[in-house]
């Protein structure tokens, strides 16, 4: 088991309720191995913890970028809240916590590694969120938002990384070498409450990448956006 003192003085919150912390951390896989209770109480998962940290996530960052950019329409402000809270965005925010050395996953799960943990520490992210929210209420929720995640929003304005990777890449595409980008579903795997999706990017009979994603817009997107790191685009 983690030792999770060391996350709470990594963060500089203390948990009233450890249930919560715990479960922030615990993959639905690892409840697959590990049946028993932990300390007189049945453990779950943190899909249920992720539901809620998704939903303080939004309305924190639209607060946020509500407020740092009050000349943006509706539309720049929706597009820089997605960029922000993207699964690249929110686990790269996790990595640099170390949640990673915390998760608790089956074997195989331990195993997984590139896109698939990406996805796994952006739900424990999230989960997180939802854990401080219960524990601590909606300023300790925010003030660990702002601190992993506001100091990103300048960076993704200035570069324009809120732009729609697939848009980009068919842009580029089209100038650059007359051909529209297509997109073909390679494997899908999972449960309905977990899948996964491959999708390849193609420009004419050439695979440029391969995307996943929970979804397969996402995996698009995903596909789009090594496409254009692929070709240096």
């Amino acid at each position: 088991m983690p030792n999770f003192d060391q996350f709470e003085k990594k963060i500089g919150f203390s948990f009233r309720n450890r249930k919560f912390l715990e479960t922030a951390f615990t993959h639905r896989s690892y409840l697959n191995e590990n049946r028993a209770p932990s300390a007189g109480w049945r453990r779950e998962h943190n899909e249920r913890l992720e539901f809620l940290g998704d939903a303080v996530l939004e309305l924190v960052v639209t607060e946020f970028l509500f407020a740092k950019y009050p000349e943006k329409p509706e539309g720049d402000l929706t597009a820089y809240r997605a960029a922000l809270v993207n699964t690249q965005s929110i686990s790269a925010a996790a990595q640099k916590l170390g949640m990673n050395d915390f998760l608790l996953l089956s074997r195989g799960e331990a195993r997984d590694t590139g896109r698939a943990r990406q996805i796994i520490l952006a739900n424990a992210f999230e989960a997180m969120i939802g854990a401080l929210y219960l524990d601590q209420g909606y300023n300790a929720a925010k003030d660990f938002i702002g601190k992993q995640l506001f100091g990103m929003a300048d960076e993704i304005v200035e570069k324009k990384l809120w732009q729609d990777a697939k848009s980009r890449f068919q842009e580029v595409a089209q100038e650059l070498m007359g051909i529209t980008p297509s997109y073909k579903l390679l494997d899908q795997s999972g449960p309905d409450h977990d899948k996964r999706f491959l999708i390849g990017a193609y420009v004419g009979p050439e695979k440029i990448s391969i995307g996943e994603g929970k979804s397969k817009q996402e995996a698009e997107q995903d596909a789009a956006q090594k496409a254009l790191q692929a070709k240096g685009w």
